[in-house]
């Protein structure tokens, strides 16, 4: 045990032991660097066996999972952030955020039931912050000890999700008698863990399993451990001790919590669907809406040796059975032992080496778009602005047939008005007509949600559109930074929050004396489908050719295809009939509206929906890293506004003539 008053790195002082365990030791320090001496929390870690190849694999360990701890906490407000990584002595220390909260522990209680609104939205809320872990990359993140003790409530309200359980194997660490390192640790609680995980084969389900089990836990009062489960099947019996709850959800949770992985949803991000395709509270309540996440598949290494060491490595993959690491991980003799690279940092752009897509081997295909759908009939003219303001430029379009073949090109005309950043930086914005369609997906799409319905007429006013997606030299220009990942001045600006977007769209304004905005949820799909009536404004699918999406996962009967892994400069692949570019793909786009389970009492007239009290808000188009299905001109996305990611940026709109001088 650390003595109170220690010093580690000549800036971290200890206070008081807080907690032990599987993870270590953590104790409350303060930072004796920074104004004030801040709280921080120090988890201590040492291997119980200090021979120098324990310490050297466990070091090995250490940066690796550390490098994703950063990763994450830098990511997600709801991620604790990692100060500083410490090794001395052979001993390894954690200096981690203080989170001001209690844990759930004390909201759930042995013998309380919470109500089932309460548990809907204590579900989704761990969802939502379970969702980042789960699409990190380049690989996913299973967190593998979810449980109450895990989950704290910080004082604004917001769960923040603590203790991954793959550091603690650092502790565990021995030599075998064939003179092998491994570790033996059970990384996991009973109760909460599922028999794959029990087995060394957690998958990402096995976390959502976990989820499930707080949900059940919360709506009897019953721990899981003393649940009974049917002997035949081995499912957990439970829905007899809430006789009164709703069918769907409970068939929600019966799905989390099958036994055999296959059944389950695969990620956070399916359970997080499901829970919000209930649309609304089973039993009247208000329920707080979450974000929709897309289903993300990062690709996984196929290397023997690295999924060894990967395997070791919980975040990667991993588990509590026997995993041995032979001594030859420990040897970095040729590229393939060594651990994968880290993922590129907020502001660097990925190597060459680990970049998807060379320009020399893999160039973007001149797309030929899809044939072009009839435009609509305008109930109401384009904007008009004098004519040294508006320009005309010409486009072509393609459709597609259902296999996403070329069927046919059509040309295409639109004006546009442009403004100077500066630098010779400009930002072009298309006239949309304006005009009434129907809004969602009708029940027969392939893929559709629940959240996409119901259809109803939309009536939208003329406004202008960004033509591209913002891109990183238009952003610097007016924030004067780039906090993008995949660099390059003509591609899109990502990493960027709600908060972010609308900045911009202040601070453009101030620039050129145009009321710049986000287009609402209404106006984007409005502007997307330019009066198709198809999935895709190319038809009724897409393909990389067309589209920048994650191309092993095609929609309709296209075959699978590129998957870039990451964005491409905007306007590389053929407009829609509004001549507007990568309305599907490429990055989301945040719109102003607030995030709704569904468009029940949804306006009409194109405006944004601003009702509720949630901090969600909508993204819509899909991105490079999304499959097809994500890129549905129907398909909706919620986020918290505060949240960033490398498959988030914007457009902007524009919203009446008399903005322009």
């Amino acid at each position: 045990m650390i003595a109170p008053d220690t010093i580690l790195r000549k800036r971290y002082q200890i206070i008081k032991f807080l907690a032990g365990g599987g993870f270590g030791d953590t104790y409350l320090a303060k930072d004796l660097d920074l104004p004030g001496k801040p709280h921080c929390v120090v988890k201590h870690l040492k291997p119980k066996d200090n021979r120098p190849v324990v310490l050297q694999l466990a070091r090995k360990l250490f940066d690796i999972e550390a490098q994703v701890l950063y990763n994450l906490g830098k990511q997600c407000p709801q991620i604790p952030t990692l100060f500083a990584h410490i090794e001395e002595n052979g001993e390894f220390y954690l200096v981690q955020e203080f989170i001001d909260g209690h844990d759930l522990n004390t909201e759930i209680v042995p013998g309380k039931k919470l109500s089932e609104s309460t548990v809907i939205t204590l579900l989704k809320n761990i969802l939502e912050v379970l969702t980042v872990p789960h699409e990190h990359q380049p690989n996913a993140v299973i967190h593998r000890d979810i449980k109450p003790a895990n989950l704290m409530r910080r004082q604004d309200g917001k769960i923040v999700l603590i203790d991954f359980g793959a550091v603690r194997q650092i502790n565990q660490l021995i030599v075998n008698v064939n003179g092998d390192v491994t570790t033996t640790i059970a990384i996991g609680t009973p109760g909460y863990m599922p028999s794959e995980q029990a087995k060394g084969k957690p998958k990402l389900c096995s976390d959502v399993y976990a989820v499930g089990m707080i949900g059940i836990q919360a709506l009897t009062g019953i721990p899981p451990q003393q649940l009974q489960e049917d002997p035949r099947t081995g499912e957990v019996i439970w829905r007899n001790l809430v006789p009164r709850i709703d069918s769907r959800f409970a068939d929600v949770l019966d799905k989390m919590v099958r036994d055999h992985f296959s059944q389950r949803y695969q990620n956070a991000g399916e359970a997080l669907q499901a829970l919000l395709s209930l649309s609304t509270n089973p039993s009247g309540s208000k329920v707080k809406t979450i974000p929709v996440i897309p289903q993300h598949t990062w690709p996984l290494p196929t290397n023997t040796t690295r999924r060894g060491l990967l395997q070791l490595v919980g975040f990667a993959g991993g588990g509590f059975a026997l995993a041995v690491l032979s001594q030859s991980l420990l040897n970095n003799k040729s590229s393939s032992s060594s651990p994968s690279p880290s993922p590129p940092s907020d502001n660097e752009p990925p190597s060459p080496e680990s970049s998807a897509q060379k320009s020399s081997s893999e160039p973007i295909a001149e797309s030929p778009s899809p044939e072009a759908s009839p435009k609509p009939s305008p109930e109401t003219p384009a904007p008009k602005a004098s004519s040294n303001s508006l320009k005309t430029f010409d486009f072509e379009t393609v459709t597609v047939n259902s296999t996403g073949q070329i069927a046919n090109r059509s040309q295409g005309q639109a004006r546009v008005f442009t403004d100077n950043l500066g630098d010779g930086i400009t930002i072009d914005m298309i006239a949309i007509p304006g005009g009434s369609f129907v809004m969602g997906s009708p029940s027969t799409e392939a893929g559709r949600y629940d959240n996409e319905g119901p259809q109803r007429t939309v009536t939208v006013a003329p406004f202008f559109m960004g033509k591209y997606e913002v891109t990183q030299e238009q952003y610097q220009a007016v924030m004067g930074n780039n906090p993008s990942n995949f660099k390059g001045a003509k591609r899109p600006v990502e990493q960027v929050t709600w908060d972010e977007a609308v900045e911009f769209c202040r601070k453009l304004t101030q620039k050129t004396g145009k009321s710049y905005r986000l287009p609402s949820e209404a106006e984007w799909e409005y502007a997307c489908r330019a009066g198709t009536t198809t999935p895709f404004y190319f038809g009724d699918t897409i393909t990389p050719d067309l589209v920048n999406y994650n191309g092993n996962n095609p929609y309709g009967a296209a075959p699978k295809g590129l998957y870039r892994q990451q964005t491409t400069d905007v306007g590389s692949f053929p407009p829609n009939p509004f001549g507007l570019y990568d309305m599907h793909g490429n990055v989301w786009e945040w719109c102003s509206d607030k995030g709704h389970g569904n468009y029940s009492g949804a306006p009409t007239d194109g405006s944004s929906w601003e009702t509720g009290t949630d901090n969600n808000r909508v993204q819509r188009g899909g991105s490079w890293n999304n499959h097809a299905v994500h890129c549905r001109g129907a398909y909706r996305n919620y986020f918290s506004a505060d949240f960033r990611w490398g498959h988030w940026g914007f457009r902007v709109a524009v919203a009446s003539v008399s903005s322009l001088s």
